[in-house]
């Protein structure tokens, strides 16, 4: 790897630091640049941060200090410069949004750590929401933005808040991807009324199963009429369920039944599956991701969240300049290391 592009790079990660934590490079004050190691440290080898040096509390505090808002914009703030030499603001997207989470193993408490069943000992998780452009013409599968989720959110609130971050960064929406979890009718109403258009996996119903007895063709689509309940207001729209029968699966050599929901009116029926399996993408990337996960036993959602953008920063990193030439976890690796030769170890 050519180490003035790691060096470009560190220092974009440096930015990012001091944009999300509101530092500067004031010779007097902490900086990015006595973080930096720590962290690319404690990524490289999954490790905490505490076991890396002694900067973990002046981070765990300025992280508290800071804002979510100030973290969301220190990430696109670097997106947007991935957008500009990508072009993606030029381009058609098709988005996917999938939630991920991160163990928790202690006592769970207030409305950001989401209560779990115990297992392994994983007594919660701390859950977010990701963006990530998914297009078969944009070989860098990015994530656009991730946002903390808190227990009690509207999802139509959540996804719309991450399309008012994203949208000048690229261009045409052509269709968002989600799987079943996101299936409720407030979210369509929603994406319906700011026209965007959407591709949405239906949980299995009783109703459904007879009507695919019924069905005498492979692909068929229905208008479907819905209710929304909120706010103790009533209100209604209607979109189209498509469904798609014995569906031939080369992978398991099965066939399985599909249905979607959509409001695109003529949706290509032939090319729905794959598709939507596109959206699988976006849940390779998470695994990517956890080779840079950093450990941490904190409960406060700041810290949680400032950790999981910088791993994600880490990725995109990798995904856009070194994908072809290494993989990740080598890529993180080398980077930590050039990073304990590039950062000002002594203030001057």
């Amino acid at each position: 790897m050519n180490e003035d592009k790691l060096c470009f790079n560190l220092k974009m990660i440096k930015k990012f630091i001091n944009h999300s934590l509101g530092l500067s490079d004031d010779k007097f004050e902490i900086t990015g640049y006595e973080l930096l190691s720590p962290l690319l440290n404690a990524a490289a080898y999954n490790t905490y941060v505490e076991t890396i040096g002694n900067k973990a509390d002046t981070l765990y505090l300025r992280c508290k200090e800071s804002m979510i808002s100030m973290m969301e914009y220190a990430y696109l703030n670097y997106i947007k410069g991935v957008s500009n030499k990508f072009k993606l603001n030029e381009k058609k997207v098709i988005l996917a949004f999938d939630y991920t989470n991160e163990d928790f193993y202690g006592e769970v408490q207030g409305f950001d750590i989401h209560g779990w069943t115990g297992e392994n000992a994983v007594t919660g998780h701390f859950k977010f929401l990701t963006c990530s452009i998914i297009s078969d013409d944009i070989p860098e599968k990015i994530p656009l933005i991730s946002v903390p989720i808190n227990i009690g959110h509207f999802k139509s609130h959540v996804i719309n808040h991450c399309l008012t971050l994203i949208k000048p960064l690229v261009g045409e929406i052509q269709l968002m991807i989600f799987d079943r979890g996101f299936y409720e009718n407030d979210l369509m109403f929603e994406l319906t009324k700011m026209n965007h258009p959407y591709l949405i996996f239906v949980p299995k119903r009783k109703e459904y199963k007879q009507l695919f007895e019924e069905l005498e063709e492979e692909k068929t689509i229905f208008v479907h009429d819905y209710i929304v309940n909120k706010n103790k207001s009533t209100y209604g729209d209607e979109n189209y369920l498509t469904f798609l029968k014995q569906i031939y699966d080369q992978k398991s050599d099965k066939n399985y039944d599909w249905i979607f929901a959509t409001n695109v009116e003529k949706i290509a029926l032939s090319d729905l599956l794959a598709t939507y399996k596109k959206r699988w993408r976006i849940e390779t990337s998470f695994r990517v991701q956890d080779e840079a996960r950093i450990k941490c036993k904190s409960t406060d959602m700041k810290i949680r969240y400032f950790l999981f953008l910088f791993e994600q920063m880490l990725q995109t990193i990798w995904i856009c300049f070194f994908k072809d030439e290494v993989s990740f976890k080598e890529f993180l690796i080398e980077l930590s290391n050039v990073s304990k030769k590039w950062t000002k170890q002594d203030k001057e």
